[in-house]
């Protein structure tokens, strides 16, 4: 899949119209991403989120929810200090 929108930085939405909220402490990662970056959508195994969108490329992994959706603040705030 590739990226129709990138216009916030936590949100893409993808060639299929799906839109996706990117985990905050991934953000850093999307940086790099452009509009021909071919991603994978992935079903998560992780407390925090739902899916992965893994780039094609590189094999770099984020955690995303639906957009819409909510994170878990407990969760994320356990997440981005590492435990």
């Amino acid at each position: 899949m590739k990226i129709r929108a990138h216009a916030e930085s936590h949100v893409v939405e993808l060639d299929d119209g799906s839109q996706w909220q990117i985990f905050p402490g991934d953000l850093a990662t999307t940086l790099s991403w452009k509009p021909e970056t071919d991603l994978r959508l992935e079903p998560s195994d992780d407390r925090v989120s739902s899916h992965v969108l893994v780039n094609a490329a590189d094999q770099t992994r984020v955690r995303v929810i639906a957009a819409g959706e909510t994170w878990s603040d407990g969760e994320v705030k356990k997440s981005l200090k590492g435990g």
